[in-house]
């Protein structure tokens, strides 16, 4: 019997506001140990940390420093907790919020940490959650109509402004000294592997999904000129090879060996999404399996043979989220954080008191409260857009709407009707696809939001099917070990490293014949406002959003939908 210790994987996932390391057997995906870093600055939305002006409305950025102090304190403590030694590690790959994107100097150099530039905004990262350059996205749609561009339908016919182009074209826009100087414009996920390996790379998903390259090529120079003239050589900021997922990217730099703790020359595999790599982790590769990362927003994540156009969806990548198929993603644009919103803005004292008394969170209080209701009791129906609409809409100057508030309405009505809304808006996007001709057979679910019983349940009455379960509570970070696994040749392929090393539980939550009909005409309620406020009359919407900020003045005005 061999007494060889076993051979790991670490993975590590950057997110909103902390980043965590998980050390994985290659074997079974046994998760051995792991650590989180909450980051130092957290999403910086007011003022920048060193001072300057106050940020906007709807601006969202990060400090890099604390993505580099996740390497420097979350694995080498991850290893300790897994009680492995550096020298069992096989790989490293890393994962991170999509559209989270920062200007760098030729060698990788965020532009924030050159002096000169520490005090501007636009030099910092743009983290997903920054929506300021919804101007430039409907812009960017709108000369892509007029001239017929033909990657537009890859992307529902509509590109956010949490994408590469809005923000790089904001930049240029309001701070062209920073646009200027700008060598490189990259994905933070592609931008911590050159911090670990000394070498930039750039992945397909990132590339595909967030920075409108299709059929192996970028937007054209005529058409980024006709955004704006100094906006033709935009491109040349983001062309690079790309490394196929679950490849190598590299191997570590001495450096980032004594960084990490990790022994110089292991291998560091391609940047990935958060979302995109859970489904490595909930061994959703198969085509038709719909993938729900909940957090504090939403990502779905798909696989399937067919190439469709599907309105609204985020995009749709060849070998996006696997080789071999047609990878899709949508989402919505706040889920966890509407809940959150909901115990900031309408808890009162008394309910406060209760929970603290009983030794449970508001969340817990407020769930068991509405949980004890029946469908449709409290008299409410709310739009889940409190951060805007991903899909199918794609638009972040929508807000959130609740009907039916009365001098009887409770904390808990509201909190379930927000838990409704987020679940309807799910249930859009599962009918948006299928309209389309991509089935979605099967339907799992990741992210925090799954410790919320009674919320998953909601879920599976609302889409009417069952809802499968992600067993590890660590997707993203397992997801990066399993393609780490791949990328050091520990497993042949993407697949086959999630069928040895991922984990889900079938049938988590099945749906209740009685609930899900009564869902089916609450929803129905649901699509009226949904249409009649994000179509025809989203106008009113966008009115109250300029007056909150009159210096946001549209470029041009929303396209027709």
């Amino acid at each position: 019997m061999s007494t060889d210790p076993p051979a790991v994987t670490v993975g590590v996932d950057f997110g909103t506001l902390s980043g965590r390391a998980l050390v994985v057997a290659v074997t079974d995906g046994r998760e051995l140990g792991s650590a989180v870093h909450e980051y130092t600055h957290a999403v910086v939305d007011r003022v920048l940390p060193g001072g300057g002006p106050e940020l906007p409305p709807d601006w969202a950025l990060q400090i890099p420093q604390d993505w580099r102090d996740v390497l420097r304190f979350a694995v080498p403590e991850a290893l300790r907790a897994a009680g492995v030694r550096p020298e069992q590690v096989r790989g490293i790959a890393t994962d991170f919020t999509a559209c989270t994107v920062l200007p760098t100097a030729s060698d990788g150099t965020p532009l924030c940490e050159l002096p000169r530039f520490a005090r501007r905004p636009h030099a910092y990262p743009k983290l997903w959650r920054h929506h300021a350059a919804q101007p430039e996205a409907d812009l960017i749609v709108e000369r892509a109509i007029e001239s017929g561009q033909p990657w537009l339908a890859r992307y529902g016919g509509k590109i956010s402004s949490e994408w590469q182009y809005a923000k790089a074209l904001q930049t240029l826009r309001e701070d062209p000294d920073v646009y200027g100087a700008a060598d490189r414009w990259i994905e933070a996920a592609d931008w911590i592997v050159w911090q670990l390996t000394g070498a930039e790379s750039r992945n397909p998903c990132t590339a595909g999904y967030k920075g409108i390259r299709q059929d192996g090529r970028y937007p054209d120079a005529g058409y980024l000129a006709s955004l704006h003239p100094d906006f033709a050589g935009f491109t040349a900021k983001l062309e690079h090879p790309l490394t196929p997922l679950g490849a190598p990217a590299g191997e570590l730099t001495p450096s980032a060996a004594e960084l990490t703790g990790l022994p110089a020359g292991t291998v560091v595999a391609a940047g990935n999404v958060d979302a995109h790599v859970t489904s490595a982790a909930a061994q959703s590769l198969d085509p038709g399996n719909m993938l729900a990362i909940m957090g504090t927003s939403t990502c779905h994540v798909m696989n399937s043979e067919v190439l469709a156009e599907v309105p609204g969806m985020c995009g749709v990548v060849r070998d996006g989220v696997v080789p071999g198929l047609w990878g899709y993603e949508a989402g919505q644009s706040g889920v966890g954080d509407i809940l959150a919103w909901a115990v900031r803005t309408a808890l009162p004292s008394g309910y406060a008191a209760e929970a603290e008394r009983r030794g449970i969170s508001a969340h817990e209080l407020l769930t068991e409260k509405a949980a004890a209701q029946p469908v449709g009791a409290h008299g409410l129906l709310a739009l889940d857009w409190h951060s805007g609409n991903r899909s199918v809409l794609v638009d972040h100057h929508l807000s959130g709407l609740l009907v039916g508030l009365t001098l009887d309405t409770r904390p808990e009505d509201i909190y379930r009707a927000l838990i409704e809304a987020t679940a309807f808006g799910a249930r859009a996007i599962v009918e948006a696809f299928e309209r389309a001709g991509v089935p979605v057979t099967d339907f799992t679910a990741a992210g925090g939001l799954l410790r919320n019983g009674f919320l998953m349940q909601t879920y599976s009455d609302v889409l009417g099917r069952p809802v499968h379960l992600l067993r590890s509570g660590q997707g993203p970070a397992l997801g990066s070990a399993i393609h780490a696994a791949v990328a050091a040749g520990a497993h042949p392929d993407i697949r086959t490293a999630s069928a040895a090393m991922g984990c889900r539980d079938e049938n988590a939550y099945t749906p209740d014949p009685g609930r899900a009909a009564a869902y089916d005409r609450l929803y129905a309620e649901y699509l009226a406002l949904h249409d009649h406020f994000g179509r025809g009359g989203s106008a009113v919407m966008h009115r109250l959003r300029r007056l909150r900020d009159p210096s946001a003045v549209p470029l041009v005005s929303p396209p027709p939908m």
